[in-house]
């Protein structure tokens, strides 16, 4: 057999080798290493980055210069001694090419992360009406909102995108809310720029932040992981889910009486609404007539439009409504908001009223539940602080009658997922600290949440190789407020988060007096990012001046039928606002607990009750909403909600009031 090759072969194996070769590679670097960023004052710092395997990489910072080659694999990766606090400076990085990057700051780096109300941003707390709130425009204050993502094969190197913005007037209102007032009051009480790494996503339970190796704790969700590997069981739900979601909306539109085609005849000004039933708004057309419909129904009412208000643009506020809707006055569309959170504020040019009377038509798409208008919200046409009430008699239409619409499942909320795409990429990069707000998804598995939450923290401590501190946020009251002592999954919830204050360098900032009863987001986001700063203050800095935390529960004694309690962190006094310390409940061995009488008794509490001459046990705010809670220190924090029993859910056992 011949050995000669053929030029062609020749070529042909030349061409085979050079597609195999590695190809040339610029040096990249990460999305968070870029213009604007703020990087982390006193520690050292890690500059990491792509490049060709065995290219040489140099770094030139602060007339400094630091080298390196990168690896078998690419990777490559210099650490900067400790910095101090300002600039602005520039950064060089030098391989086969140059990149530059300007505008950089050394101040403080904060993990913003959490669910919904962390990445609640500023713009939805800053209606064109009401309370100003003073916002400061600064160049010293910056997020890097990292892109949402999740991932469960394996975690991710580099973000999708991102880059660091500046707190300007244009910037600033997509900031998370809690995190900016957070970093306002530490600017102002540090003098150091402030930066917010906002890893947040609406919804997530916290299993989703865990990494794969600590979910390991947790067969479950370990296990769940796994299966969500499959890209291929990943795509048939997600097309399930879309086509089931496509069906029910083609088909709410074709039958809706109230539409012909695109056109909502029902949002004319000229209609015959003779036969149309009345609704109380706000309220719930279930309760009126028995229709619980889910669908579309619409809805519409009159007013009268004063002379001096005419020519005036002005904001039309409706509350919140269950579903989606589609609002129009005087027929032409105004808004349009495609699920139930957000609180409508629709902008209204003042050329689409007039003096005298106008109609609003509202199409309100229920997919399950009861559809209609959340109670003890503005529902008010608005001009500055001058405003129509809204409120009242408005007549209503079902359009078309549905099948509730099953709900979606969220893959982006599967476990680890979000921990692979949108904190492991964040490793390398120092921090100060982190805040967390979370915990509403986990309603209902507290006692998981117990071990679960301290996991993620030890978790995250462990892959950063930093115990920074960790401050989080204990759920708001929510709900209907009740008028007996009982038993409450949001109570336990928290309870569980207070599990997590027995690692080292953590604190809470405790939030059951600024909630709001009908909605999960309640727009007081500034008192909680003060009180965050407060826990950093004395947590992160060691400002020895500063109370960080309310009251917290340290022991009970009983003498005879009256019970002492005493606190920790009082700041030199329990105070009681508006009347006696209200909300603490006594039991005896039966298990039945009772409103008790309360008094503050030096720097202690004692309680009594007429109908437990033997007390047990102790409950203080021990509800989904606490409504009266009154229990706060010197310094203006409220104490934190607590039991001394350890007793089941009162399904199983017996709850009585007065």
């Amino acid at each position: 057999m011949s050995h000669n090759k053929s030029p062609h072969r020749l070529l042909s194996i030349l061409a085979c080798a050079l597609l195999s070769a590695p190809l040339h590679a610029e040096v990249n670097l990460p999305k968070l290493i870029a213009d604007g960023m703020v990087l982390q004052r006193e520690t050292e710092l890690k500059i990491w980055g792509w490049a060709d395997p065995g290219e040489a990489v140099s770094v030139q910072f602060d007339g400094e210069t630091y080298s390196t080659d990168a690896d078998d694999s690419g990777n490559w990766q210099v650490i900067l001694p400790q910095q101090p606090a300002g600039g602005p400076h520039t950064m060089e990085i030098r391989g086969d090419n140059t990149i530059a990057i300007d505008d950089i700051l050394v101040g403080d780096v904060w993990l913003a992360s959490g669910q919904s109300n962390m990445e609640y941003p500023l713009r939805r707390i800053l209606p064109p009406y009401g309370e100003p709130i003073e916002l400061h425009y600064t160049d010293q204050i910056r997020q890097f909102a990292v892109p949402q993502r999740y991932a469960f094969k394996q975690p991710q190197k580099d973000l999708d995108g991102g880059q660091w913005q500046k707190a300007s007037a244009e910037k600033l209102p997509e900031f998370t809310a809690v995190g900016y007032f957070f970093a306002e009051r530490l600017h102002a009480q540090q003098g150091v720029p402030i930066g917010l790494i906002n890893a947040s996503l609406g919804g997530s339970p916290a299993e989703a932040w865990l990494s794969e190796t600590e979910l390991k704790k947790f067969p479950q969700h370990y296990r769940e992981l796994q299966r969500f590997k499959d890209d291929a069981l990943i795509e048939k739900i997600q097309r399930a889910d879309k086509k089931r979601s496509d069906q029910w909306y083609r088909e709410v539109d074709a039958r809706d009486a109230g539409l012909d085609g695109d056109t909502p005849v029902w949002a004319k000004e000229a209609l015959d609404t003779s036969g149309w039933k009345t609704l109380g708004v706000p309220g719930y057309w279930a309760d009126t007539e028995g229709e619980a419909v889910n669908g579309a129904v619409w809805l519409r009412r009159t007013f009268n439009l004063p002379g001096h208000l005419s020519g005036r643009d002005a904001v039309l506020a409706l509350g919140r409504i269950v579903d989606a809707d589609t609002t129009y006055i005087n027929g032409h569309k105004v808004g349009n908001t495609t699920y139930l959170y957000p609180r409508r504020r629709y902008p209204v040019p003042a050329e689409l009223l007039r003096a005298g009377e106008n109609t609003i038509a509202i199409r309100v798409l229920n997919q399950r539940g009861r559809g209609g208008f959340v109670a003890d919200k503005p529902y008010q046409l608005r001009f500055g602080y001058k405003y129509i009430d809204l409120r009242g008699d408005w007549q209503y239409r079902v359009g078309a009658q549905m099948d509730p619409l099953a709900g979606q499942t969220f893959v982006r909320w599967k476990p680890t997922g979000l921990y692979n795409g949108m904190i492991h990429p964040l490793l390398n990069y120092p921090v100060k600290g982190a805040i967390w707000y979370q915990g509403e998804s986990n309603v209902g598995r507290a006692a998981e949440y117990k071990k679960l939450f301290p996991a993620m923290i030890r978790d995250w401590r462990n892959r950063w190789h930093s115990d920074f501190p960790f401050l989080f946020v204990q759920l708001a009251n929510f709900l209907e407020a009740k008028d007996s002592p009982g038993d409450s999954d949001w109570a336990r919830l928290r309870e569980a988060q207070v599990s997590a204050l027995a690692l080292p360098d953590t604190a809470m900032a405790v939030t059951i007096d600024i909630g709001e009863w009908n909605d999960i987001h309640p727009l007081d986001k500034k008192t909680v990012g003060d009180r965050l700063a407060l826990a950093a203050q004395e947590l992160a800095y060691g400002a020895s001046e500063v109370t960080g935390s309310g009251p917290q529960f340290e022991s009970m004694k009983v003498d005879g039928d009256r019970v002492l309690l005493a606190f920790s962190d009082t700041a030199g006094g329990l105070v009681a606002r508006g009347g006696p310390p209200r909300t603490f409940a006594l039991a005896g061995e039966d298990r039945q607990f009772h409103w008790a009488e309360a008094d503050i008794v030096g720097d202690r509490i004692a309680l009594h009750s007429d109908r437990v001459p033997n007390p047990v046990a102790v409950r203080y705010a021990w509800a989904d909403n606490p409504d009266g809670a009154n229990l706060y220190n010197s310094a203006g924090l409220p104490a934190a909600p607590f039991r001394t029993d350890d007793w089941p859910r009162d399904t199983d056992m017996q709850v009585s009031g007065h």
